[in-house]
């Protein structure tokens, strides 16, 4: 059994790598190839290539491109740039724009990962003959009675197992993470021994696609009647100002309402029927209960019986677990209980659910029920 669980010597073992042409994905390639294994780096150009000039912490376009194609020529290694851009526009970027619409607040990094990356690019993977396909995630897959688990990266201020909750446990097993073991700045580190000439580059930050951080941007682009304006309002319905769009807010903004004066209001709720920003007061925000959707369960008996009860539950990628009941609700949908009221829990983020470490499943956030009534 070598390193990645695959029963064959590495130098029998051909390996697809996701290649970014970051220091994570591009140390993975480097550590695999030390170890023996035969290497196939694959680099996805997602947007367009004119939209990544002069920016540093992106991905998947431009510089990027050039910087997996030099780590690969330095490692020697086989080295292939998939265009994905049509795959990439239909199942992220428009799925994004019409989020926006929706009023909701989109996660297009585990929109890539649910369909670009772990369904298209896996399927290539398999086309290239590879055992496996590896990618530099900082989450962990270990071996269960039941087959394999997510659970969290050891490094907790890289963990990315909030956006990796839609994969599935056909995916999982197909799937590898070296670097979950790790922390970044052993990566940096092991990319400076290997000579990788990434060691230093930035992390990429940004959403790839969404020039100068203006979401609205992608989103009027796509869908001009995104500029229509209409009424920010109190809880009470009283109309407090105007507004030219709600692709221009989120649930529990505060800055940029444009209505001075008075106490601190937060967006509470967006209304795109009738163009509504709904404001209110900081405990406007708080949610009892919310209702997921598109519902992918990862436990140790796949289905939801094996994954309903008390869990820990994280609501937006950067707050920490909470405890929490689910309720199956049926098609693919949930109920979560929170044992204590969140604040800012918006619909178009993910619930994810862990039991300790270990991702049990996640959906996407349908609707939040505010504990104090509008």
């Amino acid at each position: 059994m070598n390193s990645l669980g695959i029963d064959r010597a590495p130098g029998a073992t051909r390996v697809v790598v996701a290649m970014s042409g970051g220091v994570d994905s591009s140390v993975v390639a480097g550590l695999l190839h030390e170890e023996g294994y035969e290497v196939v780096g694959v680099t996805l150009q997602l947007y367009d290539d004119g939209a990544a000039r002069g920016k540093t912490r992106a991905c998947c376009a431009g510089q990027d491109i050039h910087d997996a194609r030099r780590v690969a020529d330095h490692l020697g290694i086989r080295h292939y740039v998939l265009d994905y851009q049509s795959r990439f526009r239909e199942s992220v970027i428009d799925d994004f724009a019409a989020t926006y619409l929706r009023g909701e607040t989109p996660i297009p990094c585990v929109r890539c990962n649910q369909t670009v990356k772990f369904r298209d690019l896996l399927a290539t993977a398999r086309d290239l003959g590879a055992a496996a396909l590896a990618t530099g995630h900082y989450v962990r897959r270990l071996s269960g009675v039941e087959g394999p688990e997510l659970h969290r990266a050891v490094d907790r201020s890289r963990d990315q197992s909030y956006f990796l909750f839609a994969t599935t446990p056909a995916q999982l097993e197909y799937l590898r993470f070296p670097l979950g073991e790790r922390r970044k700045s052993e990566t940096r580190e092991i990319a400076a021994r290997l000579g990788l000439g990434v060691s230093a580059k930035p992390d990429s930050q940004d959403i790839c696609f969404v020039p100068n951080g203006s979401h609205a941007d992608v989103v009027r682009r796509l869908h001009p009647e995104a500029n229509a304006p209409g009424d920010i309002v109190g809880l009470d319905g009283a109309v407090l100002g105007r507004h030219q769009g709600i692709v221009h807010y989120t649930v529990g903004q505060r800055r940029g309402l444009g209505i001075g004066g008075g106490a601190a209001l937060y967006v509470v709720r967006l209304e795109p029927e009738t163009r509504r920003v709904v404001v209110g007061p900081s405990e406007a925000l708080l949610t009892g209960d919310l209702t997921i959707s598109e519902v992918n369960w990862i436990g140790a008996q796949v289905g939801e019986e094996a994954c309903v009860g008390e869990v820990e539950v994280k609501v937006r990628s950067a707050h920490m677990p909470v405890s929490a009941r689910v309720q199956p609700l049926g098609g693919g949908r949930a109920k979560v209980i929170l044992d204590q009221p969140e604040s800012g829990v918006a619909p178009g983020q993910a619930c994810v659910m862990y039991r300790g470490d270990r991702v049990v499943g996640g959906g996407w956030i349908e609707r939040a029920d505010v504990v104090l009534a509008a």
